[in-house]
């Protein structure tokens, strides 16, 4: 029978029609093979059988899902549905007939069949012509509210779209097709003509006045889709785009994933292949420790690991706003099947560190805590000292303590030459946790090294949408500047990769794809929000900020890189001996603590060493470094590589 849940009138109404239908029928195929009379001997059959028609239609018609079938807008699909669904009703029936040894002429069931074929079909097309009228009527009715589209892509997925389009109550009207293949000029699909290539849209959306250009091309590289929508914007029709195959569900186009442009599609960089069973294995069943977990990098690290179903996720912050959002996200996702617990607490405490250590024992521990942010650095030298480095020493050395089985520091490219303190810190964060790798055997200690991450607290990205959204002037601090990017979602990714392949001692650096401009950036970040850079929104070069370079590397020309089993992670072959740099850290952490010392003076110092590390001359360091006073030498008396 139909499923309670789903009948409707119109369904119930094709439902009696059916088994109507089927006795019409045979009477009929009986009327005409018999030249235009039913014979007594023919009528008694019908009238022993009559109940089996209906019945083996009743059987037959749902369990090929006649009536959960959308006849408002059939396809082919749906007609070979009805075909097959009366051919199985047909020789249903002929059997229960032989059974009950009364039936008719192998004539009689032929006409029998096409006249039910018939009558189902009927009744169907005038529904979908009905339907269709219809809506052409409202379509007709809204007709200056029609968007004029165009359809980049004349491939299957443009195809689907055309249908969508039609057969929906949108208001999208689909004019024209551009697809790059010259053998498909001037051929329709689906209806609609492909009239050029992409470099002809900008003259065909001017001259059949184009509201909308909708990018159906879900294969394509993310660097040809940049192509395009570059050539698009010379237009002033709105951009939109369907999703790549990997971000559509069951790869179907819907009208519904059709959405605008965003950033993360101008990046130009391909979706990471990932070793998926490789982190399983690495983080399945074990206890994780996320340091920073409330923080961009951190929180999406801690949505990333709970996928894979750790034994214990622990998410480590002293920010508590940003950790219970966490929380609520992970409740609302996971329920009780996730074991988490939210930490609050500072990797500057070494009692606090100690205690989560001692009380958890984490076998993996990811350092994203740390101050991340140049310009306020360059106002706090002794906050990034004391937060990045001591704070990164105190929870390594704790897991090389408790014989972690990995620790990962979370990195940056500005370790790389480093011109500010904030990139000043996290090169010796590198450093400590490599010599820290020499010392604690049982632990494999590995940092991953990376550029900027689209939407990130801080981010430049939300500072130009705010300038944008509020209309003022975006700020760029150098028409030249370059930065290199990566969503946030692919570098935690990259990061479980890489955590996965360490061995002990390696700083592993992701491949971040060609540098940005950020005037670039800023300008697609205009036209996306609908505006024309420098018309209506204008640039404002407001020069470098203290401490920022032009172009951020990766790593260091001397440094040579060695491949991995994914072509997005290299290993650097370290060059340096970092043992010397014990003293001069010891005596930093000191001074951050004493500030009226002097740091900036003392930093200076550091950079230098940073980026001369290749002459290993620590005592010239010495020349450098004001005398420090005797009341401070309290103050971390330990060496900070310890030997234990």
């Amino acid at each position: 029978m139909l499923n309670r849940k789903k009948i409707t009138p119109k369904k119930l109404i094709l439902f009696v029609y059916d088994l109507v239908a089927t006795l019409i029928a045979m009477l009929l195929a009986v009327f005409i093979i018999h030249n235009g009379s039913i014979p007594h001997a023919q009528w008694q059959i019908f009238i022993a059988t009559w109940f089996i028609l209906p019945l083996t239609a009743l059987i037959i018609f749902n369990l090929v899902g006649f009536y959960d079938q959308m006849w408002a807008f059939a396809r082919g699909y749906q007609y070979l549905v009805l075909v097959a669904g009366t051919t199985l009703q047909l020789i249903l029936s002929v059997l229960s007939m032989q059974i009950m040894d009364k039936h008719f002429t192998f004539a009689t069931f032929v006409v029998y069949w096409f006249l039910l074929t018939s009558a189902v079909f009927v009744i169907r097309f005038i529904y979908r012509f009905y339907s269709s009228s219809v809506r052409l009527r409202r379509r007709g009715r809204e007709k200056q509210d029609q968007i004029r589209v165009m359809i980049v892509g004349a491939g299957e997925a443009g195809s689907q779209l055309i249908t969508e389009i039609k057969t929906s109550m949108s208001n999208r009207v689909p004019l024209l097709l551009i697809d790059d293949n010259p053998l498909i000029l001037n051929y329709k699909n689906n209806g609609i003509p492909v009239l050029g290539n992409r470099h002809d849209i900008p003259a065909l959306a001017e001259k059949y006045d184009i509201d909308e250009i909708i990018i159906a091309i879900p294969s394509a590289s993310r660097t040809t889709i940049r192509d395009i929508v570059d050539i698009c914007y010379q237009t002033e029709s709105r951009v939109s785009i369907l999703p790549f195959y990997t971000q559509l569900r069951d790869s179907k186009v819907r009208l519904t994933d059709v959405r605008d442009i965003t950033i993360e599609d101008l990046l130009g960089r391909e979706e990471v292949d990932l070793d998926l069973q490789q982190i399983s294995k690495y983080i399945r069943g074990k206890t994780v420790l996320v340091t920073g977990g409330g923080g961009s990098i951190g929180s999406e690290l801690v949505r990333q690991i709970a996928a894979y179903r750790p034994s214990v996720l622990l998410i480590f912050d002293i920010y508590e706003n940003s950790v219970y959002s966490l929380q609520q996200e992970l409740l609302a996702t996971y329920g009780n099947s996730l074991n988490f617990r939210v930490l609050i607490g500072s990797v500057r405490d070494q009692r606090r560190i100690a205690q989560v250590f001692e009380q958890w024992q984490p076998d993996l521990v990811f350092h994203a805590a740390a101050h991340k942010h140049v310009p306020l650095m360059e106002d706090n030298p002794c906050e990034a000292v004391i937060n990045n480095i001591y704070g990164t020493y105190n929870v390594a050395r704790q897991a090389g303590r408790s014989k972690t089985e990995h620790f990962v520091l979370i990195s940056t490219d500005k370790a790389v030459n480093p011109t500010n303190v904030m990139g000043a810190t996290k090169r010796m964060c590198e450093i400590v946790t490599l010599a820290l790798n020499k010392v604690h055997r049982s632990t494999n200690f590995a940092a991953v090294r990376f550029g900027n991450v689209l939407g990130s607290n801080g981010s430049v990205i939300p500072l130009f949408e705010k300038q944008i959204q509020e209309q003022k002037r975006v700020t760029v601090t150098d028409p030249e500047v370059t930065r290199y990017f990566m969503t946030i979602s692919e570098a935690s990714s990259l990061v479980l990769q890489a955590g996965a392949y360490a061995e002990g001692g390696e700083i592993f650096v992701l491949d971040m794809g060609r540098p940005v401009k950020i005037l670039d950036l800023a300008k697609d970040l205009i036209r996306l929000s609908g505006y024309v850079p420098e018309e209506e929104i204008p640039i404002d070069i407001i020069g470098l900020r203290p401490g920022e370079k032009l172009h951020e590397e990766l790593h260091l020309d001397r440094e040579e890189t060695i491949s991995t089993e994914n072509e997005k992670i290299m290993i650097l072959q370290q060059v340096e001996d970092s043992s010397y740099l014990d003293t001069e850290i010891k005596h930093l952490i000191r001074l951050a603590r004493c500030p009226s010392v002097g740091l900036p003076k003392f930093m200076e110092a550091i950079l230098c060493i940073l980026r001369d590390c290749e002459s290993k001359e620590p005592a010239e360091l010495k020349l450098i470094l004001p005398e420090i006073p005797d009341d401070n030498k309290h103050v971390l008396q330990k060496s900070l590589i310890e030997k234990e």
